[in-house]
């Protein structure tokens, strides 16, 4: 005999579950499935998972329901995780076209609405130029006009098509990577240090940080000066926006200067707020930070520490708090943990949405949580590994014989899985380095530097998964 609750605390109850949780729900009878796929209960799923989902309409994202777009979107989002390595074609953009490390996409996750696969990514050149490439075709789409200086700083806004570049004489242009003129040009007083662009909920801007501590936020398209901010008594030399960009994070590595996290609306909405909403992370000598992805209010910092090199992480939760007409930023310590028992120092770090904090050195893949204790370690050897991916789906290690290894976190623990190695047709030189390494839904590509040089860049382009 079925039991029927009435609708609307059921949809309480549903409100909570997962996508998992929820198509379960949806398979225990005709009632329950009608409002397990509930649009408000969608939404509200793929706004979690997807910030853009915010700002953009069923019919703009191809779909006539939020499940719908859900489940079609996690499914192009695991494209790498079923393929295998014969799935990928390899394409290499050689040095003559005087590639530099300045490499960025500018297509959004790497897919049309169709589901076919089309990689383009920005890049400076030496030549004092930006150029797109079709990553899949291995083909030049756009060049710009020569620039009277080089550019310095690149960053891009996929999302609009978009790219921003800052040059040695501190111009900041914005680029649509269709006209070979930049669409607007502003300057700063004094050299670019940081350099972002993101979608907020008050629209697209550029946020630069110079050498002399001063944050500048600039409107996208037009270039106009929004606000600037003192900041630190020197550069800001990290930069980074927590995930549907509420807070942004800076940083100075200096052991008297502690890291700070604003309040993005109170930097935007200048009107609205006597002064910007801020506090000091106590935490110094950090060397960098990582917003837990699909998380917005949590943030893990790295610092190393004393004559050993001593690694030490520790997490904190930000909240925002309001005593009469005044709001106030409060960090919440939640946990740290040092590194002091390993014989390798990690080289590089990131973190997953389960609080998983996944390092690097040079000859293992080390996975802990929060509190420091060890849940998984991958051994590598005689490769090393040169450098590390860590994405909201994604670990992906790249080791000095060329190959990539590509793992995936598991849905629903804290472990990762290996899905397989793509390997480079060629070793890599003694003195070859990655300088960058990038990753969509259908590619992974890698800026190769030899002898401090940008060589050429090589991409691992995923032909066949998309095709089912």
């Amino acid at each position: 005999m079925e039991i029927h609750l009435p609708s609307l605390p059921m949809m309480e109850i549903f409100s909570y579950l997962d996508a998992y949780s929820l198509l379960q729900a949806a398979q225990v009878n005709k009632n329950w499935n009608e409002l397990a796929s509930s649009d408000v209960l969608w939404r509200k799923l793929c706004q979690k998972r997807w910030f853009y989902c915010n700002m953009v309409t069923l019919q703009l994202l191809g779909k006539e329901t939020w499940k719908e777009f859900f489940i079609y979107r996690t499914w192009q989002e695991h494209a790498k995780s079923r393929a295998k390595p014969e799935d990928f074609i390899y394409k290499e953009i050689p040095a003559e076209y005087g590639i530099q490390a300045y490499a960025c996409y500018i297509s959004e996750h790497g897919l049309t609405r169709n589901g076919q696969g089309r990689s383009v990514i920005c890049m400076a050149t030496s030549m004092n130029r930006i150029s797109t490439w079709d990553i899949h075709e291995g083909v030049l789409t756009w060049v710009s006009t020569e620039q009277p200086a080089s550019i310095k700083l690149l960053t891009t806004l996929p999302e609009m098509h978009i790219a921003v570049t800052v040059d040695m004489e501190s111009t900041i242009k914005l680029w649509d990577c269709h006209n070979s003129e930049a669409l607007a040009t502003n300057s700063l007083l004094s050299p670019c240090q940081s350099l972002k662009a993101v979608i907020t909920k008050d629209g697209p801007i550029v946020l630069i940080g110079d050498t002399l501590g001063n944050l500048y936020i600039f409107r996208i398209p037009d270039l106009h000066l929004i606000s600037k901010l003192k900041v630190f008594p020197y550069g800001i030399s990290e930069l980074y926006c927590s995930p549907q960009k509420k807070w942004i994070f800076l940083n100075r590595k200096h052991p008297h200067i502690l890291p700070k996290v604003f309040y993005m609306s109170s930097l935007l909405r200048t009107s609205e707020f006597s002064a910007p909403v801020s506090t000091d992370l106590k935490f110094s000598l950090c060397q960098r930070a990582f917003w837990t992805p699909r998380r917005e209010d949590r943030i893990t910092l790295m610092s190393i520490r004393g004559p050993k090199k001593i690694k030490k992480f520790i997490t904190f939760d930000m909240e925002l708090e309001k005593v009469g007409n005044k709001i106030t930023v409060k960090e919440h310590f939640f946990a740290s943990f040092s590194l002091q028992n390993y014989e390798e120092r990690p080289e590089w770090y990131g973190v997953s949405d389960k609080d998983v904090i996944v390092c690097s050195t040079r000859f293992s893949l080390l996975l802990f949580d929060i509190n420091g204790h060890c849940l998984q370690a991958f051994q590598y050897y005689p490769e090393q590994i040169l450098r590390l991916w860590v994405d909201p789906l994604h670990v992906i290690v790249s080791c000095n014989d060329g190959s990539l290894d590509v793992y995936v976190w598991e849905e629903r623990s804290q472990q990762l899985n290996k899905c397989y190695r793509l390997q480079y047709s060629k070793r890599l030189p003694s003195s070859g380095l990655i300088n960058k390494t990038l990753s969509d839904d259908v590619s992974i590509i890698q800026v190769i530097t030899i002898r401090a040089t940008p060589c050429f860049l090589m991409a691992f382009i995923l032909k066949s998964a998309l095709e089912n």
